[in-house]
Order: structure tokens, then C-alpha cells, then sequence
């Protein structure tokens, strides 16, 4: 592994990594979003924003546009994120959706936070969920060691 893949910057052959990144349908709040997209391209993420108020739909037309795509990023910070992704379990299950599905943000509503709340939305098909967006790049390292692996396998395999 090269120094710049430990430090969990994202060139590999073909190019850079892409990401999609976008905000929960119920949710407009645009700053967090532009920061974390301004931040993974200084990583060297290619970032396919979609921006505020996107519904699961676009994810995965996002994704379907975009087979080469790592992982989904959704933030929401009004706390009503098990909503907004009441159809990701279906897109995935249909394969419109097939990386890695992360979630950050303020993820309930309320100021009390459990542990069902988390649950939930692994229930829903999230595959992580961050406390903090420093985070992401430790993150997105893991989920390209992974996929590195399993192709590593598969041509082992073959």
C-alpha cells in the first residue's frame, strides 16, 4: 500500500475514488454538506454531490449512473433520518443501490440518544454510522481495504 492510500487519500488505477454525498430528503441544511464535499476532494475524492432534500430515489439513480462508486454518504441534522430513509432497504434490495451506505449527522430527534436509535438504521440497510465526520476518511480507507480484498480474491479466484 502506498503512502498516500495509508493516509487514506483515494487515488487507484483508473482514477480517483468516487463518492456520493447528499443530505436527507426532510433535511436543507447545506453547510456541513458543501465543508465534508470541500474536504474529501482535498483528500482527492471525486464527489458527485446531490446536494440537500435528496430522496433515497436519487441515491440510487446516483448510483445506477455511477457503477464505479465507493460508497453513499447521507447527512441530516434535524434528526429525522429513519424517515428519509424508510426506502433505502428496497433500493438496496433491488440492487439500485450496492456500496456502502453511511450516515452522519444528527440522527434523532430530541436531546436523549440510545443505542435503538442506531439499531434502527442499520435495520434500514446502513452499513456505518458516524458520530463525527472526522471520521469519514478512517471510514472510507476501511471500506477501500475491503473492496481491495474481495477483488483481490476474486482474481485468485479466477
Amino acid at each position: 500500500m502506498t503512502q498516500r492510500q495509508m493516509n487514506g487519500h483515494s487515488e487507484r488505477a483508473g482514477g480517483l475514488r468516487k463518492v456520493i454525498l447528499g443530505v436527507a430528503a426532510s433535511d436543507s441544511h447545506a453547510v456541513a454538506n458543501h465543508l465534508i464535499a470541500h474536504a474529501l476532494r482535498s483528500l482527492g475524492y471525486d464527489v458527485l454531490n446531490l446536494g440537500t432534500c435528496t430522496p433515497i430515489s436519487e441515491f440510487a439513480e446516483a448510483c445506477e449512473a455511477n457503477p464505479d462508486v465507493e460508497a453513499v454518504i447521507i447527512g441530516s441534522l434535524n434528526g429525522h433520518v429513519h424517515e428519509d430513509l424508510r426506502d433505502l432497504p428496497a433500493a438496496k434490495a433491488a440492487g439500485r443501490i450496492q456500496c456502502p451506505v453511511i450516515v452522519g449527522g444528527n440522527l434523532s430527534v430530541g436531546s436523549k440518544k440510545n443505542a435503538s436509535d442506531l439499531d434502527r438504521l442499520r435495520d434500514l440497510g446502513v452499513d456505518h454510522i458516524l458520530s463525527t465526520a472526522d471520521e469519514l476518511p478512517t471510514v472510507l480507507h476501511e471500506i477501500a481495504v475491503r473492496r481491495m480484498s474481495s477483488e483481490d480474491l476474486l482474481v485468485a479466484a479466477s
